[in-house]
């Protein structure tokens, strides 16, 4: 071996480190900085509920599987969309005699071997508008949406955004969907996040608990806000995550309550009435726009635009 001189030996660390050091600094400097997601404006997702009512309104007062405020529906957010530069394209499927019409947005920046999905279903029962059912999670990503590509997002995943046709008929545009995907384009989708009813205008805050990660993420975001949540378990099995969880998709979302009561303790943390459910107007008639609560409505619309930016990036 080579010997070398005391001062040659100094010489040479000295010339690594600072070597070392410049390259650190370049790495730091060019090191992505993930950027907060944008706070969602509440008045513009009720913009989007006031035109499904009206839609509904012409249209024999409601936006359900197989009648024609459901594609009017459809047509409404896809022309959103479209201007907004996703990239979009309908599903379609038969049920009980009518064809039925799944929604699906791609964002056109991001990876590709990674998906971050958020779907909501987008039709009513046949007895209404279905504002808060599901008009609201509907208008909530639809939003959502729509600040990706204000904010001209390029996260590191793909960003897919879904409205499902015939959920009030036991998920069959979710399940459609998942049976249509081959087992290579399933695996790529890395979460899917459901957003089923967040505008309960006597709310709760519930968050899915099947997948630890994505739970944190939004349990992390209302904890930083002071605001208390529960784990939600109304909804198990009754909405379109159902399909990709069967299938070993890690899922997550959030839901406001339907038909069950708000006990006292609720309220205490809540605030509401306490005994009455937590959207009286569940599956009825009465669930139009009067039927939200803008308070949640505006705080779930903002959590999923943070669990989106958080996840996809």
């Amino acid at each position: 071996m080579l010997r070398r001189s005391t001062l040659a030996t100094a010489t040479c660390t000295a010339l690594a480190a600072a070597l070392l050091s410049g390259a650190t600094g370049a790495q730091a400097t060019s090191a992505p900085t993930r950027v907060a997601a944008p706070d969602i404006d509440v008045s513009a997702v009720k913009g989007h509920l006031s035109s499904l009512q009206s839609i509904a309104d012409d249209n024999g007062g409601n936006r359900a599987h197989g009648q024609p405020g459901y594609r009017a529906s459809v047509e409404y957010v896809k022309g959103k969309l479209d201007a907004a530069g996703f990239t979009t394209s309908l599903q379609e499927f038969d049920f009980n005699g009518s064809t039925g019409y799944n929604l699906i947005a791609d964002w056109p920046t991001g990876g590709s071997d990674q998906v971050v999905m958020a779907g909501a279903h987008l039709d009513s029962v046949g007895r209404g508008a279905g504002i808060n059912d599901n008009g609201s999670g509907s208008a909530g990503i639809l939003e959502v949406a729509l600040a990706v590509a204000k904010a001209d997002l390029k996260p590191t995943k793909h960003l897919r955004f879904a409205w499902w046709g015939a959920e009030e008929h036991g998920m069959v545009g979710s399940t459609h969907y998942v049976d249509a995907l081959g087992s290579g384009e399933l695996s790529k989708i890395d979460s899917y996040l459901n957003f089923d009813m967040i505008g309960s205008p006597n709310p709760g805050y519930f968050v899915y608990d099947d997948d630890p990660e994505v739970e944190r993420v939004f349990k992390d975001w209302y904890a930083a806000k002071g605001i208390a949540t529960e784990r939600e378990t109304e909804g198990d099995g009754r909405s379109d995550h159902a399909p990709f969880k069967d299938r070993g998709v890690p899922v997550g979302g959030l839901f406001s309550g339907a038909e069950t009561t708000k006990s006292p303790q609720q309220a205490a943390k809540w605030g509401g009435t306490p005994g009455a459910p937590f959207d009286p107007c569940y599956h009825s008639a009465c669930d139009t726009t009067k039927n939200l609560d803008d308070t949640a409505l505006d705080n779930n619309s903002d959590a999923i635009a943070h669990a989106l930016w958080e996840l996809s990036s």
